[in-house]
């Protein structure tokens, strides 16, 4: 069988490291219900420089190097395969995750070292490529779902491969493999609310994949039914995702049993007393299910007696609980008041809120479906419901102008809060990368020096504002998160002049796209055939 090496990349190297790579977890835990031998090294966690990075590769004969990643870790990706490479030089090595899928043939060409990369979800894929290394053989076109080289060193990209249908047949993260005790559970602890604070042993897991929401700045890394495999002009098989006016969407769930019973296998086997839910948005999963999901699993949480209550054991820790307290995602339009208060009840702490934006005119360029009034109405919700809701906001989208900008600091007003403002980052996947890609490649001279600059949208990279640049978005948020109207309006006359804008004019130069709510649109929900609960059949994804 196999010997295979895991290689977690460096990913947000500003903040210490907090999360285990759930998708290397999961494909670790596949590869050894196979057979084959494993080993893990998280470059993330330990962080330990190229000598030992080498003296990883240096350890064994390895068959095959695997990585995988987002985007953002792309610039460890590409340092840590040039390694790979040079100390292994027989050892097959695969790249997979969101930074390969959203443009495969670039990032390919990008790293000769890698032999072959794994397109969209890799839980069929993956297990087929160590048997292809087993049989010695190296003809990676006939696996579905893989990009590869032939022997004149043109890119081949094998049929498209399905995605899994049912999610609960996929075993339990490999969470061994990865140093808990020494790294992420030290690092447990989240702001967001009392109980993330407090957390001191906490697990991510994922209980969906999928979104039924449109948002232009979103790449679901290919696990959500928005690829496309087209033919270009050159006869060439290419990947596509969301094009303005082209939408589809695959949305499947774990089923509650499956996801209780990986919570509460964290808890009996690691202690673990606080969950993060990776989902890209829990709100979609509980509406698309005819709202049992969520209180399924919240029902199940009690009866598996996981339901956080105050630690009165003899020497317990004063603010302490027995239990597990999580949090996840929420959305403004699909929440209710009572799926709220029931998640409270179980054991949930805050929820993530991507608001955006509170300006109508911006918001409806972005494709999610909410509104000012939305936005405003959950946060309230939750928070009456005992909640913690996070709201996330974001600056310098193609429309963003003076007007959108007091509009997000009177709804700060309203709500008593501060929200300091992600940029608007255009990531490769996304429709507003493939929209903008000229002008990001213009921006910065090549795609690739953008995605190596690309990080977690905290600070300024390609802009794809019409009305203001880098430096001026810089400013602008500056003063926004200091309510500093009067800077603001004197900023704003200037630009004018610039411009040649009149006062009391609309402060835009954006023009506005031809349709704002595109046809065609689908969605497709996926149903595990063989999961039932009293509730009916369960639906088995930031």
């Amino acid at each position: 069988m196999a010997k295979v090496l895991f290689i977690n990349p460096l990913v947000r190297e500003e903040d210490v490291p907090r999360h285990v790579p759930y998708g290397i977890a999961l494909l670790a835990a596949i590869a050894i219900e196979k057979g084959h031998l494993v080993q893990v090294y998280d470059a993330n966690a330990w962080r330990k420089g190229d000598d030992v990075l080498k003296s990883v590769f240096e350890a064994d004969d390895w068959d095959v190097i695997a990585l995988g990643g987002i985007t953002t870790a792309y610039g460890s990706i590409k340092h840590t395969v040039a390694i790979a490479r040079s100390v292994c030089p027989n050892t097959t090595i695969m790249l997979g995750g969101g930074a390969l899928t959203s443009i495969p043939r670039e990032i390919m060409g990008f790293l000769p070292e890698v032999d072959v990369g794994v397109i969209g979800e890799a839980f069929l894929t993956f297990p087929e490529l160590l048997e292809m290394v087993d049989r010695g053989s190296s003809d990676w076109s006939k696996i579905k779902g893989t990009i590869c080289r032939s022997a004149d060193g043109q890119m081949i990209i094998s049929p498209a491969r399905e995605l899994l249908e049912d999610l609960d047949s996929l075993p339990f993260p490999a969470w061994d493999l990865f140093p808990l005790e020494e790294v992420y559970f030290p690092n447990s602890q989240v702001l967001f609310s009392e109980e993330g604070m407090l957390a001191s042993r906490r697990l991510d897991i994922n209980a969906s994949y999928g979104c039924s929401l449109i948002c232009r700045y979103c790449y679901h890394l290919g696990i959500a039914g928005d690829m496309r495999y087209v033919i270009d002009k050159d006869q060439n098989t290419q990947i596509e995702f969301d094009v303005p006016g082209s939408y589809s969407r695959t949305i499947r769930y774990h089923s509650p049993e499956y996801v209780v019973r990986l919570a509460k296998h964290a808890h009996d086997k690691y202690g673990v007393n606080f969950i993060t839910f990776l989902d890209e948005n829990l709100m979609t999963m509980d509406k698309f299910s005819g709202r049992t999901w969520m209180k399924e699993i919240c029902r199940l949480w009690h009866e598996n007696d996981l339901a956080p209550r105050p630690d009165d054991r003899p020497g317990a820790k004063e603010g302490t609980w027995r239990g597990v307290h999580w949090s996840g995602t929420s959305h403004a339009t699909l929440c209710t008041k009572e799926i709220l208060k029931t998640m409270r009840q179980a054991g949930c702490s805050h929820l993530v809120y991507g608001y955006e934006s509170f300006a109508p005119h911006v918001m409806k360029t972005i494709g999610k479906g909410a509104t000012p009034e939305t936005n405003i109405r959950s946060f309230f919700w939750t928070l009456d419901a005992g909640i913690r809701p996070i709201p996330n906001q974001i600056i310098g989208f193609p429309n963003e102008d003076f007007l959108s900008i007091r509009q997000n600091m009177q709804a700060w007003g309203k709500l008593g809060i501060v929200v300091k403002p992600f940029y608007a980052t255009p990531y490769p996947g996304s429709e507003w990368f493939s929209v903008y890609r000229d002008s990001i490649v213009k921006q910065y001279g090549s795609l690739e020096d953008y995605i190596l600059d690309l990080g977690d949208a905290t600070r300024i990279t390609g802009v794809i504002s019409h009305n203001f640049n880098a430096v001026e978005l810089l400013g602008l948020r500056e003063m926004m998160i200091n309510f500093d109207y009067k800077r603001i309006d004197e900023y704003e006359a200037i630009w004018r002049r610039n411009h040649g804008i009149a006062e009391g004019a609309p402060s835009t130069l954006f023009s506005k796209p031809a349709k704002d709510k595109p046809q065609g649109s689908r969605v497709v929900i996926s149903t595990p055939k063989t999961k039932r609960t009293d509730a009916g059949e369960s639906l088995v994804s930031v």
